[in-house]
């Protein structure tokens, strides 16, 4: 069994950077020196020479958002509700993510020959699904690989990649498929592309509000989870793999981390 990390890190912008200025990470190291101080409050009278080699433990503080990193969206990101066009309900936050929804087949849809901001249709999806032999069935795990990942680690990540229109996230949901995910830094086309057609529009004075956000909005009709910023999609086949994508339980969150595991048989 040959194993595939799907993940990004979570890392000091310092070295690279997969998020806007507001919403980078920031990571405190400690180190082991401190680490023996700090159990000397524990245990009264302990110094360095009391420990195997010196040292005491080690710990980190992070401060991150829940969208930081590889991340699972919960249909409470998209809205206060969800399933509208089968029987509108509460949406569902991270830690209401049923665990038999994350593992699954994961059927990968090489999108790197549309260019960049261009936003996929239904007819598009069954293209993709056709040219690697593939019907879509219940409890697949469909990621979409996009040009995102040749920008890692640098401020332009943000702005490459494709985006999901909300028919064809709709179309896909309505197959079966529970959670979808991407490469890129969002399931929608990225902002700044969409934001010039949407200033285009309002330009024109027709402005078109389909545009705002619509792979994500499309959870409002049909809920679903869905991670961004996925890594290594290249190196696993269209089919046949397997994919393992457990969220942080996060209680009542919007949204939690996920180290995203691909399997394939060897």
């Amino acid at each position: 069994m040959k194993f595939i990390d799907l993940s990004i890190p979570i890392i000091n912008p310092e070295e690279l950077i997969f998020d806007p200025p507001l919403t980078q990470p920031h990571i405190e190291y400690g180190n082991h020196d401190r680490g023996a101080e700090e159990m000397g409050f524990i245990f009264s009278r302990l110094k360095p020479e009391h420990l195997p080699i010196g040292k005491g433990w080690i710990t980190e503080s992070l401060t991150l958002g829940t969208h930081t990193g590889t991340h699972m969206d919960a249909p409470w990101h998209f809205a206060p509700i969800q399933d509208r066009a089968i029987g509108e309900r509460k949406a569902m936050t991270i830690d209401d993510f049923p665990l038999e929804w994350g593992i699954g087949p994961l059927i990968v849809l090489n999108c790197t020959d549309y260019e960049e901001g261009y936003v996929l249709t239904p007819k598009d999806v069954d293209a993709k699904l056709a040219n690697i032999g593939h019907k879509l069935k219940e409890g697949d795990i469909l990621c979409v690989h996009t040009n995102a990942p040749k920008h890692y680690g640098t401020k332009e990540y943000i702005n490459h990649g494709i985006g999901m229109g909300k028919e064809a996230t709709l179309h896909i949901i309505r197959q079966g498929v529970h959670v979808v995910g991407i490469d890129a830094w969002s399931w929608d086309a990225p902002f700044t592309l969409t934001a010039k057609k949407w200033k285009k529009s309002v330009r024109e004075k027709k402005p078109n509000t389909s545009i705002i956000w619509e792979g994500h909005f499309a959870g409002i009709e049909l809920g679903y989870f869905q991670m961004e910023k996925m890594m290594n999609l290249d190196k696993v086949p269209p089919v046949g793999a397997t994919i393992y994508c457990f969220p942080v339980k996060i209680a009542r969150a919007s949204a939690g981390w996920v180290r995203a595991v691909a399997t394939i048989p060897e």
